[in-house]
């Protein structure tokens, strides 16, 4: 964070103090960060917007769960993984995934779609032969860009155990491309 913006637990502080202010700089410092998440997570884009307006809804409701001495950012993912499997449990196990343009097959150079075929074939394979927490944590740590910290926060464990997940996922996925 920039020197003289204030802390995460500043704000929070402040907004329960009243300052609607603190609440609006909370939302814009990390609703960027979590509509990626959400879209990573197989959310619809026309969908981003009020998931993320409802993770935010939660949090602010919940606030008195948030312990103050945790990365807010991670509370806030835990609260949108939380988001995604009760949307995933109401409809049914079903995901949706949206294809957008730059998905598109270019047919001028086939050669390059095969081989970036292939790699996102063995990129996917790989991805799946990992536990459920070492794709989440490495998800979020190459995806997201979250420190141990906050991914640790976010998934109820320790920023040691997020560590060692993320080495292993990274292992696997290494000899998977290979």
């Amino acid at each position: 964070m920039a020197p003289g913006l204030p802390t995460d637990p500043q704000l929070v502080a402040a907004w329960r103090g009243g300052d609607e202010a603190a609440a609006s700089a909370l939302v814009r410092r990390h609703a960027p960060v979590l509509g990626r998440y959400l879209r990573s997570r197989g959310a619809a884009s026309s969908e981003l917007e009020d998931l993320v307006q409802e993770v935010f809804i939660r949090a602010f409701q919940g606030l008195d769960g948030w312990r103050g001495d945790a990365p807010l950012r991670g509370w806030l993912f835990r609260i949108a993984i939380n988001l995604l499997r009760d949307r995933h449990r109401r409809g049914g196990g079903r995901i949706m995934v949206e294809l957008m343009e730059d998905d598109r097959v270019d047919p001028a150079d086939p050669a390059g779609e095969l081989e970036a075929r292939e790699a996102r074939e063995r990129l996917q394979s790989g991805l799946a032969t990992l536990s459920p927490l070492q794709r989440d944590v490495f998800r979020l740590r190459i995806e997201d860009g979250l420190g141990y910290d906050e991914i640790a926060a976010a998934l109820e464990t320790t920023p040691g155990a997020a560590r060692v997940h993320y080495h292993h996922a990274v292992r696997r996925l290494k000899e998977c491309l290979e």
